[in-house]
């Protein structure tokens, strides 16, 4: 499979996360495979709360928009829906974040790529809640939890 974010109606793919219409954002891509999301992600220079170390904000919305995207693959899994079948409807199925819990474990370094693993842990209707996992060089410097919530109609374009 390409990354989850490839398959949002244009519409809704201005993120500044993981909108890949944005000129300006981080570009969050996210692969679904065997029930998981995976993503890396490279920090620039200035990404940076103090010399040497990841921003804090930075590493939230990482965690942010990459488990939005693991919740709309597994939902879409879930469904029994190929987002990837053009013909088959409208792309990745859209979700907001309903609660978004990070808990720092250690500082991030600047550095080396970060890694991203996140996975359901609770399915239902108009709700998936993902655990997530951001790592540097191996090390889990962060925790996260997501309660991805469909996207009300109110909200489309």
């Amino acid at each position: 499979m390409d990354f989850v974010q490839d398959y949002y109606p244009d519409a809704f793919a201005h993120c500044f996360g993981c909108g890949r219409l944005n000129a300006h954002g981080h570009h969050v891509q996210t692969r679904w495979v065997d029930g998981e999301g995976l993503a890396t992600f490279e920090p620039k220079p200035y990404h940076i709360a103090l010399p040497g170390y990841v921003y804090g904000g930075l590493v939230a919305s990482l965690i942010d928009c990459h488990s939005i995207g693991t919740a709309a693959a597994a939902f879409a899994e879930a469904e029994g829906v190929d987002f990837t079948d053009e013909g088959e409807g409208d792309g990745a199925p859209r979700f907001v974040t309903g609660s978004l819990h990070v808990d720092f474990l250690k500082p991030t370094p600047l550095g080396p790529p970060l890694e991203l693993r996140a996975w359901p842990v609770e399915m239902g209707e108009r709700k998936v809640v993902v655990a997530s996992e951001l790592s540097a060089g191996r090390e889990v410097t962060c925790r996260g939890r997501v309660v991805a919530v469909r996207m009300p109609a109110s909200m489309g374009a």
